[in-house]
């Protein structure tokens, strides 16, 4: 009898006691929640952009990273669906403030791919080309390199290559080398002779050298 009414007395404590606790806790929670929800209610939402601040901010993005062409933006803002003379608009103004500059760009990329790579103009000219440089630009930019400096690139291009062709027939030497100067944009008699010179100041009879497969 006494087992059983305190064993009640008990339990009926110790379910006062966890409605006691949930209720706390529950208070604690809705206090944190109220607090997030509050904050989130408080917080301005900012207002959708216009097309023409997306495409300011798309310009800006793409030209922090490097130097871009005219084209190249205006390519970047109609894949994002900008507006045709929105954008317009923006690289207009872009092109006002010095943002953007083809000129300046196609003149460090012929000096920089140059230097760099070893290109010739042929192949500068081509790359430009494809970034939407315009032709008169592309001509002044490649203004800056002439024939002797093209042919002393050249000749420091074969040198570097010379060495691993040693023990290599002479034909397939020659395919390498000339090969190697056709793919960066160099003219084939220009390649001919840096190649037949090199050749020669290693005492390979050259006299008969002609161009592979010509």
């Amino acid at each position: 009898m006494w087992e059983q009414e305190r064993g009640g007395a008990d339990g009926g404590e110790g379910r006062l006691e966890d409605s006691r606790e949930g209720g706390r806790r529950g208070r604690r929670e809705g206090g944190r929640g109220g607090r997030r929800a509050e904050g989130r209610e408080d917080r301005p939402e900012l207002p959708p952009q216009t097309p023409e601040e997306q495409a300011r901010a798309i310009c800006l993005r793409l030209l922090t990273g490097m130097p871009r062409t005219r084209r190249q933006l205006a390519d970047a803002l109609a894949k994002r669906e900008i507006p045709d003379e929105v954008a317009e608009q923006v690289l207009s103004r872009f092109e006002e403030v010095g943002l953007i500059d083809d000129a300046a760009f196609a003149g460090a990329w012929v000096e920089s791919r140059h230097r760099g790579r070893g290109l010739a103009r042929r192949a500068l000219a081509q790359e430009l080309r494809t970034k939407g440089v315009e032709a008169t630009l592309v001509q002044d930019a490649l203004e800056q390199l002439d024939s002797d400096q093209e042919e002393e690139t050249a000749r420091e291009l074969v040198e570097r290559k010379l060495r691993a062709t040693r023990g290599l027939e002479r034909d397939k030497r020659i395919r390498r080398l000339a090969g190697m100067l056709a793919r960066k944009g160099y003219p084939q008699g220009m390649a001919m002779a840096v190649v037949r010179r090199a050749l020669e100041a290693e005492g390979e009879d050259a006299d008969d050298l002609g161009y592979p497969g010509g």
